[in-house]
């Protein structure tokens, strides 16, 4: 009777020592459970938002500091030639205008542009190429801030000319939203005010790129037999260096290496680069598909002159712009126009001032 007394105690303490071991080991599931979940949770919004952004990162438009990078010029062309296969875009696309300045220095004619950019943000984007050992200080506030590209020494009508050009197309093609690439001088104006001149380029099926056969010693004169098969006399062509291209023209460009890599090699005389490779390749593999016209106006009135006349303060007149905005016929998109000129250059630094005097004022039309 003794041991049975004993037995109802051993056994309730056996059970509740199981009970409270179960519901130990329940409270430690539920807390790890608990914890899986909220992990797993952050874990899938952090995967969700990291895979978001590398997906699009590389789509978006660079920051002006993205512009001053460290990629040399062939991994540079690799890069600005890559082309989405996917038509769609993933996100609200707004087209932009590439301004592509190359200059030898400074930029005299600054405060006009600055005048012409103003209220336009997110319709353009700017790109500099200039001596690399040319310091310019340029304040915070202004358009060009920080706009200048990687650049290697350019001397004008050599053949490094072309590599200055290829050099601000591709950092221009690294930004998305570019869809036209006007390439422009230190010397160069705008003729028009932005919303004309964006319309204007946005809006058109073709690219502008002046390509014609010219027989002359300056034309057919500079080319080099040792670049058959592959270019034939007939191939070549001759044209304004001052170009503007669509997007398409401009992977085009930088893509090609075969017909460059002849011109390095046999085009070497004075100009026959910067106004013959683009025309040539235009007239090779895009003929159809461009204006045969250049939308940069300058003076070739000087007969027996090799370069346009330099524009100076004193010629500066509402009469004189005007001239060249309407003084000549083309067509647009099929249409006839007298509006064929966009810019202008050769104008000197001291036409600045007048220029920003004109009345009406001249970004207002």
């Amino acid at each position: 009777m003794g041991k049975e007394q004993l037995k109802p105690p051993y056994f309730a303490r056996l059970l509740n020592g199981h009970i409270l071991n179960h519901v130990f080991h329940s409270l430690l599931f539920l807390v790890g459970l608990s914890l899986g979940i909220i992990f797993s949770l952050l874990y899938l919004n952090a995967f969700s938002f990291n895979s978001q952004a590398s997906i699009l990162s590389p789509l978006l438009p660079p920051s002006p500091s993205h512009l001053m990078h460290n990629m040399d010029d062939d991994e540079l062309l690799w890069r600005a030639s890559m082309v989405p296969r996917v038509v769609k875009c993933p996100y609200k696309r707004l087209p932009k205008v590439a301004f592509m300045f190359l200059t030898r220095g400074p930029l005299p004619l600054g405060p006009l542009w600055e005048k012409f950019f103003k209220g336009n943000e997110g319709l353009y984007s700017i790109y500099v190429h200039m001596h690399p050992s040319f310091n310019l200080t340029i304040h915070e506030d202004s358009v060009f801030y920080m706009r200048r590209i990687r650049s290697k020494i350019v001397e004008w009508g050599k053949p490094n000319m072309g590599d200055a050009e290829k050099r601000l197309l591709s950092n221009a093609l690294l930004d998305f939203c570019n869809e036209r690439f006007v390439l422009l001088s230190e010397s160069c104006i705008p003729l028009f005010n932005f919303t004309t001149i964006y319309n204007y380029l946005i809006n058109s099926k073709e690219s502008f790129i002046e390509s014609f056969d010219d027989p002359s010693g300056n034309g057919r004169g500079r080319y080099n037999k040792k670049m058959l098969p592959a270019i034939s006399v007939s191939d070549w062509r001759k044209g304004s260096q001052w170009i503007e291209v669509n997007r398409k023209h401009a992977i085009e460009i930088i893509s090609d290496n075969k017909y460059y890599e002849l011109f390095q090699k046999h085009c070497i005389q004075h100009n026959c680069m910067d106004e013959h490779y683009i025309p040539t390749l235009a007239n090779m593999l895009f003929a159809t598909q461009i204006s045969n016209r250049t939308i940069t106006w300058a003076d070739w009135s000087r007969r027996g002159k090799h370069r346009p006349a330099e524009l100076e303060g004193a010629s500066i007149s509402i009469e004189f712009i005007n001239h060249i905005r309407y003084g000549k016929n083309c067509t647009y998109n099929g249409e006839n126009t007298t509006i064929c000129y966009l810019f202008a250059r050769k104008f000197m630094p001291d036409t600045l001032q007048p220029l920003l005097q004109l009345r009406p004022p001249l970004l207002e039309l």
